[in-house]
């Protein structure tokens, strides 16, 4: 999940909200929308590999 923030950044949250905190947890910052995407791509697939 990619939301932009005030600053114009993008920010990737996991899809799942954390149970420790309440909240998503941040999988990383990125200056564009794009890299944002590629890098969830990176993580589900990586998610899938066991």
């Amino acid at each position: 999940m990619i939301r932009k923030l005030k600053s114009g950044e993008y920010r990737l949250y996991s899809r799942k909200v954390n149970p420790k905190s309440g909240k998503r947890r941040n999988l990383g910052t990125f200056g564009s929308r794009a890299a944002a995407e590629k890098h969830e791509r990176q993580v589900q697939f990586f998610k899938r590999r066991g």
